[in-house]
């Protein structure tokens, strides 16, 4: 596949990967954890923006507030000026500030990486592009479990496959993996 360029307008955005959510007996978590580790640091040798987007559970919840599993991933650990969005729902946009930070950093593209491929991931890629933002999906940096009916290797796969070319009117999800981005030399993005 031929290189992917990544615009200057772009912010990479991380979904989910808490420490609650990586299981390290997991090969594809694994994989996709040292995946995301690449795209923070050509993200940030680019300086293009950086938004965490961290599930806050209820009390009980495997990522209840506050709790250790609640923790962003010490492997990703967000630098001074990498802006958190908090958020209750597998929709990265309802009723977070996610969209307001975007417009506010100027933002037009999304490179998504993280967790759950079939809740978070899915959800917010596709919200994202009913608000105009063109979508590149991390193919080999997003991650889930088994389910009963396939594994997880099926499932990110399933989706991969689902989600390349799904579009809006004004915009597109592209599928991509982690090699094959093009990261700018400098970016000129405003934070």
């Amino acid at each position: 596949m031929a290189a992917t360029k990544i615009a200057e307008n772009s912010a990479l955005v991380i979904i989910d990967i808490q420490v609650g959510m990586i299981k390290s007996e997991r090969a594809n978590h694994t994989v996709a954890l040292a995946n995301i580790c690449t795209l923070l640091e050509r993200a940030r040798a680019s300086a293009l923006p950086i938004i965490y987007i961290q599930h806050d559970g209820p009390e009980g919840h495997g990522l209840a507030r506050g709790s250790d599993n609640w923790q962003i991933h010490p492997a990703i650990a967000p630098h001074a000026g990498e802006i958190i969005v908090h958020k209750t729902a597998s929709d990265g946009f309802h009723k977070t500030s996610l969209h307001t930070e975007l417009q506010r950093l100027h933002i037009q593209h999304l490179i998504v990486a993280g967790g759950q491929t079939d809740f978070c991931v899915d959800t917010t890629v596709r919200r994202a592009t009913t608000f105009g933002y063109d979508v590149t999906l991390v193919s080999d940096a997003h991650l889930t479990y088994d389910g009963d009916t396939l594994s997880e290797t099926q499932i990110v796969a399933f989706y991969n496959e689902t989600l390349a070319g799904f579009q809006t009117d004004e915009a597109v999800i592209r599928v991509v993996p982690t090699e094959d981005l093009l990261f700018p030399a400098v970016a000129t993005a405003v934070q």
